[in-house]
């Protein structure tokens, strides 16, 4: 489980904002596109900068923090503070 204080917790963003992740404290995680609010939701964890994603449906992803910067599924997602 990650900590409330974990420095990735927060809204991650594409930069035309039709992704978006939520990383929840507790570990979960909840995206949404475009309209479609909580279209995928899971758990997460991060080691380093690193992050494995495990969707309730069953799929998993990975990706990976670099210089401040999401790097998910061929996606790149700005932190939205």
């Amino acid at each position: 489980m990650q900590k409330p204080d974990h420095p990735y917790v927060g809204m991650w963003v594409t930069a035309d904002g039709h992704v978006r992740h939520e990383l929840l404290p507790n570990g979960r995680y909840d995206e949404a596109r475009g309209n479609r609010e909580s279209a995928y939701q899971g758990r997460y964890e991060v080691t380093g900068d690193h992050i494995e994603y495990w969707d309730d449906t069953g799929f998993t992803a990975d990706g990976d923090f670099i210089d401040g910067v999401l790097h998910h599924a061929g996606m790149i997602l700005y932190r939205r503070e």
